[in-house]
């Protein structure tokens, strides 16, 4: 067995497609404000990539999460609730996740490049099986089609920050060990899942949700204000662990082709 990078497994929304992550924020938004919830997007973000109801619980369970809905409701929040919170905002995603499905400038052709390497492409998601149905087919018609898609309902709910998912994806995909993979997002949970597994982790700083801006936010902004909020995301994912941290979805390549050239000088030895 060789000593290169076999697999790549990617993030899908903030990472491959939809730009910033536009389609969870959004939602999670819209939810919490009809039960009397005003989050702002920096408390929205913390913990996307986790699997959404556990998403949802970490939420409610810090100390603004839980005042708010003491002051929105009148009691405190039980399990119950985020499961209330969790239907809500699965029936409202369905409606409109599709339109916010389109592959991340780059994606398309550093996939191509990435399969001309030989390199098998997977992904994992904090969406369920039921949302990706609608999603992956929008992002295939647009050049981004994955070998596997690994969802937390296929690994007992267990998502992000865990790595089974991960693993799921190596198994399908008959590839190990975890060092001959790749793990790329855009979360601070993308960077656990893959540091949990064992595997090579790239944090994605345009589009992500780190920096947390729409296409057009970001292409509007100064630049010294979107390289400040580059500066920021990048600190917080090596902070987690992250092996390598790169501006665009197109300098993967040759950050693979760079861990490549350190596994053959570390077996050399």
């Amino acid at each position: 067995m060789s000593d290169t990078i076999a697999l790549v497994v990617f993030d899908w929304a903030g990472t491959t497609t939809d730009y910033g992550s536009q389609a969870p924020v959004q939602v999670f938004d819209q939810v919490f404000r009809a039960h009397g919830l005003r989050f702002d997007r920096a408390d929205i973000n913390a913990p996307m990539g986790m699997e959404k109801r556990a998403h949802i619980r970490a939420m409610l369970s810090t100390e603004k999460g839980s005042r708010l809905w003491r002051q929105a409701q009148g009691r405190d929040w039980a399990e119950g609730d985020v499961d209330g919170l969790y239907d809500a905002f699965e029936a409202t995603l369905r409606q409109v996740v599709a339109s916010f499905s389109h592959p991340i400038p780059g994606v398309a052709e550093t996939v191509a490049e990435l399969r001309r390497m030989g390199l098998r492409i997977g992904s994992t998601t904090g969406y369920t099986s039921e949302i990706m149905a609608l999603v992956a087919p929008v992002a295939a018609r647009e050049g981004y089609a994955p070998d596997c898609i690994i969802t937390p309902d296929q690994t007992e709910g267990l998502g992000r920050p865990t790595p089974f998912m991960l693993y799921a994806c190596m198994q399908r995909l008959r590839v190990w060990p975890a060092t001959r993979v790749v793990k790329v997002g855009d979360t601070v949970s993308d960077i656990r899942e893959g540091k949990g597994a064992g595997a090579w982790v790239i944090g994605v700083l345009t589009g992500s949700n780190l920096v947390g801006l729409a296409q057009a936010e970001a292409e509007a902004l100064p630049p010294e204000r979107l390289e400040a909020l580059k500066a920021e995301a990048r600190a917080a994912y090596l902070a987690a662990g992250a092996d390598a941290v790169i501006d665009s979805i197109r300098d993967l390549p040759a950050a693979i082709r760079a861990i490549d050239a350190r596994m053959a000088t570390s077996s050399a030895r």
